[in-house]
Formats: structure tokens, sequence, C-alpha cells
């Protein structure tokens, strides 16, 4: 019999567990970045998604996420409104897919100055008002945009295949909405696993168009969350090869 350690492990199995052939480096993958959605988005997906993935990047746009990376590192699959592909409605098989990217409207637009840069996104949206298959408004509106797509990544990636989202929080009719969290407790229900979140600071300071007196921080800061499929296999996350 195997003399047990203090926490009841078998100190043969401890030993099996060892690396040996690790060296020192700070040349690592962090959790906090000051660079630009470009930069961290390679670090995220070179952390999670293998080579010669097969990747649908599902809210495209002009592909600011993908300027750092070779391409023929994946086997990339853009698509976006514009381009006629709904990411709630894919045009892609069940379990095709090994790794999707979202990056929908993270915020609706009240109106001012201060939110001119989302008026696009609200045009093909509509995440500011009732229609396009929602009867949400404001920011339940966006987080029903997040599900949907979830539910819908969901089914076109294979058991234990990545997605990778980007989000942000906001303050929405004078109310602190911390979306990150709420989009990880509304993909757990669809049978995703929360894996890791990266911050991404911006590096200039956000205005607003006028205010009186501030009654919350303003954000500047976004995530990247990391997500997979769960599904029969119980074994914890493994670094792709």
């Amino acid at each position: 019999m195997n003399q047990l350690t203090i926490t009841g492990v078998p100190q043969a199995t401890r030993a099996r567990r060892r690396v040996r052939n690790g060296k020192p480096t700070n040349d690592l993958v962090f959790s906090a970045y000051t660079e630009g959605n470009d930069d961290v988005f390679r670090h995220v997906i070179g952390l999670y998604v293998a080579p010669g993935s097969i990747v649908a990047d599902v809210t495209y746009g002009k592909g600011v996420f993908w300027r750092r990376i070779p391409e023929d590192l994946y086997r990339l699959r853009p698509s976006d409104i514009l381009t006629g592909v709904d990411c709630r409605d894919l045009p892609y098989i069940d379990g095709e897919i090994d790794c999707v990217v979202l990056d929908p409207p993270y915020m609706h637009s009240p109106g001012g100055t201060a939110h001119t840069v989302h008026r696009a996104f609200e045009h093909h949206y509509r995440n500011n008002r009732t229609g396009n298959r929602t009867t949400k408004k404001y920011h339940e509106a966006v987080l029903s945009l997040y599900e949907d797509a979830a539910v819908e990544a969901h089914r076109v990636l294979r058991e234990r295949g990545v997605l990778i989202v980007k989000c942000q929080d906001e303050v929405c009719a004078n109310r602190q909405r911390f979306t990150h969290v709420e989009i990880m407790q509304a993909y757990e229900r669809i049978g995703f696993v929360a894996e890791d979140l990266f911050v991404v600071m911006r590096q200039n300071k956000p205005g607003v168009s006028r205010t009186v007196r501030q009654v919350h921080a303003r954000k500047n800061h976004s995530y990247f969350l990391v997500f997979w499929k769960r599904g029969s296999d119980k074994r914890a996350w493994e670094p792709p090869k």
C-alpha cells in the first residue's frame, strides 16, 4: 500500500504529477493588458486554441482581432451581419467548429455624442429598441443578443470547443450592470464552462457628452471571456497541443 500524504493523495501519484523539465521564465500570458484588442486577442487565442483549428469569427467586422495573427495559422471563417450572416443563425452543422469568436454590441446607446461609435451596431442589431427577434430593451436587449448568440455557438461547437467573447460592463438607467458576470451566469445555464478572463485597459481616458455629478466609476476596461462547451467528458480543461 502506498503511503498517503496529509492530503490523502498517494506519494507515488504526487510524484507522477511533477513537472521536472520546466524552466524559469516570465514570457507568460497574463490576465490584464494595456495593449489593443488585436494584441490581447493574439494572447488569448494562442493560449486556448490549437493551430489549424476551425475558428468562426461570427462578428468579424473589419477583422481587428486578426491583425497580428498569421493568415495560415487557423482555418478562419469570418462573417457578420453585414455579410448576411446573423450570429444567432449560423450556416454551420452541429459540432463543426473548434472555436467561436463573439464580439456583438455590448452596450445600449441612449444618445449623445459620447455614444456615436455605437450607432452603426444599433442600426443593424436594434439593441436599443424592440424588434429584430427580441421584445427586450436597453441592457436586457444586449444580454439577449449575447445569450441567443451563445445558444447558436453551443450548437455549432464540437464538444470541449472554445467560445471567446468580448464584452464590457455598463451603467444603464443609473444602475450598475456587471455584464461579464451576467454573461457567465447565463452561459453556465446554456452548457458552457467559464475558464478564463482577460482585462483590456483603455490607454486613453474616456469622456462623456455632459455630466452634472458623477455617480459611478467611468468604465475604462473591457473583457475577453473564455468558455468551453461542456459535454460527457468531465476532465478539467487542458491546453491545446
